[in-house]
């Protein structure tokens, strides 16, 4: 008996344990068929999506001054400046030519030199003395698309450099910031100027800095002469038997110092005249089939075609052959193996050699 009373009471926690593991089945199978309530997503596994990463910021690239390859805060919105400056003996010492960004000197007739000095990166006070302009202007100002001062110039010199896109500002047609400086000596060496009043000038389409007239390296030690020339410490042109520059390498300023034969060449302020790199441009000269007022014909440097040159820059050298197609065209520098020939950043100054009258000795 005590056995038969037992069993009845053990049936009813069997059938507890029975309810409650039919209940957990149903919430582990998300219940009824008639529950149909959303179910609530479980965030804690859900997929992470990163944002879109977007394309690398383009580097930054510091502005440089066209000219000479020079780093600026700024570049200026003007054109290049370019006057020309006389070098006779009664012309020295000049102003202004120590803040020129590139100077090219030219043989003109009697085989005085004369100086086409282009101006953007500095702005100076004064420059001069400023004379006239010469057949080979064009061909040498043209590339820059900028302006070109000057005193006085055959009508068919000036017309050429109107023709080629050169905006003029000509003393002999009344354009201001010219006059007669005192003390300097006689006239026609006494014209100077005011570069920013010349600038004022430009034409409303002139407001833009010149284009690259040779290739810069951004750093010296990569300029192609500093990097595989040879030694030259001192570069010696002979422009005619009047004319002859010499360049000595400067450790100390890092730039050539200019002499006119053996006598330093200085500005007016006592600077040494200096350049970071010099080029020599082997050119022909003919004659231009004019005259000057006092009957000597007027040459012509032929600037297009090609030719054989030298790149000079921290002390040491290269051979480079110069090419140049039409007037306004850009010349370019390239070494023996074609590369594209570079130079140091810096002033430049260039050299117009006369074949067979005229010479560069390395030392």
């Amino acid at each position: 008996m005590p056995t038969a009373l037992a069993r009845p009471r053990r049936l009813p926690a069997l059938l507890v344990v029975a309810a409650g593991a039919m209940s957990l089945l149903a919430a582990c199978s998300g219940g009824s068929p008639d529950d149909t309530s959303t179910p609530v997503p479980d965030v804690s596994k859900a997929a992470v999506i990163e944002p879109a990463k977007g394309a690398p910021p383009a580097p930054v690239v510091p502005p440089r001054w066209p000219l000479t390859g020079v780093g600026a805060t700024e570049v200026a919105a003007r054109p290049a400046l370019a006057v020309k400056i006389e070098n006779s003996g009664d012309a020295r010492p000049q102003t202004g030519l120590d803040q020129a960004d590139n100077v090219w000197e030219e043989v003109v007739e009697g085989g005085i030199s004369r100086f086409v000095a282009v101006f953007d990166s500095q702005v100076p006070a004064e420059v001069g003395p400023i004379r006239s302009v010469r057949p080979m202007d064009p061909a040498i100002v043209a590339p820059m698309h900028g302006l070109i001062a000057f005193s006085g110039g055959q009508p068919g010199f000036v017309n050429a450099l109107k023709a080629a896109g050169v905006q003029t500002i000509s003393q002999d047609a009344g354009a201001a910031g010219f006059y007669r400086k005192q003390g300097v000596g006689p006239a026609p060496h006494n014209v100077y100027g005011t570069p920013q009043t010349f600038w004022d000038q430009a034409d409303a389409d002139r407001t833009s800095p010149p284009p690259a007239q040779f290739v810069v390296a951004k750093q010296a030690g990569a300029a192609t002469a500093i990097a595989s020339g040879t030694p030259a410490g001192t570069v010696s042109v002979k422009l005619s038997g009047y004319a002859k520059p010499t360049w000595s390498w400067d450790p100390g300023s890092g730039t050539y110092l200019r002499s006119e034969g053996s006598t330093p060449a200085i500005v007016r302020s006592g600077a040494r005249i200096a350049a970071t790199n010099i080029v020599t441009l082997s050119v022909q000269l003919v004659n231009s089939g004019t005259v000057d007022p006092a009957g000597n014909p007027v040459p012509e440097t032929v600037l297009q075609g090609s030719g054989a040159g030298t790149l000079s820059s921290g002390g040491k050298s290269v051979t480079v052959t110069w090419t140049k197609g039409s007037v306004n065209e850009v010349l370019t520098l390239t070494t023996a193996d074609g590369a594209t020939a570079t130079l140091a950043p810096g002033a430049t100054w260039i050299e117009l050699v006369p074949n067979g009258s005229g010479s560069v000795t390395m030392s």
